[in-house]
């Protein structure tokens, strides 16, 4: 609805031109306001971008408690950047070994394919 307003308005803008001979006035009408609109569309996508983002983190909270992993990653969006990287850390090792956990069965399960040839 918002975005059929602001195409209505810009076109009556550019219809009333030649009623203003184009000039300096009506052109910054339309710049005023354009300024204006996206200034405010600017608070209005970050308070949207802000709610996703608690209600997101609630969600993976909700998860991680009613689960086996670690409470340690409740609330870590309140970390400092290097409490958060030495996290990151812990977990990038983590998958590290649970990869090469899944390339040693791997590697036995062809072996065992193999021999059953």
């Amino acid at each position: 609805m918002a975005f059929i307003l602001c195409v209505t308005v810009v076109l009556v803008w550019a219809v009333s031109g030649p009623f203003f001979q184009f000039s300096e006035t009506w052109q910054l009408v339309i710049n005023t306001g354009t300024t204006i609109v996206t200034f405010l569309m600017v608070f209005v996508i970050q308070n949207t971008q802000n709610r996703d983002g608690a209600a997101l983190q609630t969600k993976l909270d909700e998860l991680i408690r009613s689960s086996d992993a670690g409470d340690e990653f409740m609330g870590i969006e309140k970390l400092t950047d290097k409490e958060l990287e030495a996290l990151h850390a812990k977990c990038e090792r983590a998958a590290k070994q649970s990869q090469a956990m899944l390339d040693k069965t791997r590697a036995e399960r062809k072996m065992r394919k193999g021999r059953a040839k």
